[in-house]
C-alpha cells in the first residue's frame, strides 16, 4: 500500500548511515539526503570516514580538513556542513576528551605511534571513527542539538557490518574503561530509533545481491536497515512489451533490415549490429525488472533516483534531494 505520511525514522532518526557497493554513487546519495534533511532551516552534517575525500570531489572543493564547515545552503534556510574524519585526529581528540592528553596525542602522531596502534589493533580504527560520528550526532550546545541530523557516508556494503559492529571489535581491545564505554554507547545509538541505515544499489545483479547480503548480515548483528535507495535508474527507451518480446524471441534481422531500408538506410550493413544492441538492451531491461522483483523481499521502503546527465552540480544535488523528500515522505510501504 502507499503511505501518505513519512516513515517514523524520517523525523525521529538523528543519524543516517548510507552504504552501498562501490560504484553505486553512495556519496552522491548521502549528500542529497543531507540536503533533503536540511530543508526548512535545519542543520545537517555530512561525514565521510574512508580517507578518500569523496565529498570534496563531489562538490569540486579543496580537500576537507578535520574540521566541520558549511558546504551547501539547503532550501528554506537550511545548512549542510561536512567533515572528513581521520583516525589519527580522532585519536588525538579522544585522548584529550577522556584523558586530557591532547599534547601527548600530538606527540604520538608525530612519532607514528598512532599508525602502529591501529595496525596491531585494526578494530581501534573503526572504534575511533564511529565514536566521532556518535559525538557529532549527540552533541548539544546551549541545551539544543548542534545538528538536526548527521549523515554518514559509510564504508561499502562489503564491510559495513564489521564497521558498525564496534562492540565485537572492542571486545578484543578492552573489557572495561573509556574505550569500552564509548563502544557500548555507539552500539546503543546504532540499535536505537535514532539511527536509520540506508543501502544504495543499482539495478544490476551484483549490487542488488550485495545489498540483500548486507541487509542479512546487519540483521545478524542486531542492526536493521530503514530503506533501500536505487540510484541511477533509467526509463526504458522502448515499450516494455517490445523489450520482453526481443529478450524472449530475439530480433528478426530480415524484418529489421527491411525497416532500415524503408527509412533510407543501408539495412544489410546495419541490421545485424543493431539487432545485437537491441538484444543486449532487452537483456538489461529483463535484469532490471528482476532486480525490482528481488529488492522488495527486504520488506523496506524503496526510493528510486534517476540517472542524471552531465556533471554533478549543486542544482543536481537539489533535484535529487527533492526526489528523496517526495518519495521518502510518501514511502512505498511493503504490503
Amino acid at each position: 500500500m502507499i503511505s501518505t505520511s513519512p516513515p517514523p525514522w524520517w523525523n525521529d532518526a538523528r543519524l543516517h548511515i548510507v552504504s552501498g557497493k562501490g560504484g553505486t554513487g553512495k556519496t552522491t546519495v548521502a549528500a542529497a539526503l543531507a540536503t533533503a534533511l536540511a530543508a526548512g532551516g535545519r542543520r545537517t552534517l555530512l561525514i565521510e570516514v574512508e580517507d578518500r575525500q569523496g565529498i570534496a570531489q563531489l562538490f569540486n572543493i579543496p580537500p576537507l580538513p578535520y574540521e566541520e564547515r558549511p558546504i551547501l545552503a539547503a532550501p528554506g534556510g537550511g545548512e549542510v556542513h561536512a567533515l572528513a574524519v581521520e583516525p589519527d585526529e580522532a585519536l588525538v581528540e579522544y585522548l584529550d576528551m577522556f584523558y586530557n592528553l591532547k599534547r601527548a596525542g600530538g606527540l604520538l602522531r608525530r612519532m607514528g605511534a598512532i599508525d602502529f596502534a591501529t595496525t596491531i589493533a585494526p578494530g581501534l580504527r573503526d572504534v575511533l571513527l564511529t565514536g566521532k560520528v556518535k559525538e557529532a550526532t549527540t552533541r548539544v550546545r546551549d541545551g539544543s542539538r548542534v545538528y538536526d541530523a548527521v549523515i554518514l557516508d559509510a564504508p561499502p556494503t562489503g564491510r559495513i557490518s564489521r564497521f558498525l559492529n564496534v562492540t565485537g571489535q572492542v571486545a578484543e581491545l578492552a573489557k572495561v574503561g573509556p574505550i569500552r564505554r564509548q563502544s557500548d554507547g555507539v552500539m546503543a545509538l546504532l540499535r536505537s530509533t535514532q539511527t536509520a541505515i540506508h543501502l544504495v544499489t543499482l539495478l544490476e545483479e551484483m549490487p542488488v545481491q550485495e545489498t540483500i547480503d548486507a541487509a542479512a548480515e546487519l540483521r545478524s548483528s542486531g542492526l536493521d536497515i530503514a530503506s533501500v535507495i536505487i540510484n541511477m535508474a533509467t526509463e526504458p527507451e522502448l515499450r516494455p512489451a517490445t523489450l520482453k518480446s526481443i529478450h524472449g524471441d530475439g530480433v528478426p534481422v530480415k524484418k529489421l533490415a527491411a525497416g532500415l531500408n524503408h527509412a533510407g538506410l543501408d539495412g544489410a550493413a546495419l541490421a545485424e549490429g543493431l539487432a545485437l544492441e537491441l538484444q543486449e538492451y532487452a537483456g538489461r531491461y529483463a535484469m532490471e525488472r528482476q532486480c525490482r522483483v528481488d529488492l522488495p523481499s527486504l520488506g523496506k521502503p524503496i526510493t528510486e533516483l534517476p540517472r542524471l546527465q552531465g556533471l554533478m552540480t549543486h542544482d543536481a544535488i537539489y533535484d535529487l534531494a527533492d526526489i528523496i523528500t517526495e518519495q521518502m515522505t510518501h514511502a512505498n510501504e511493503p504490503a
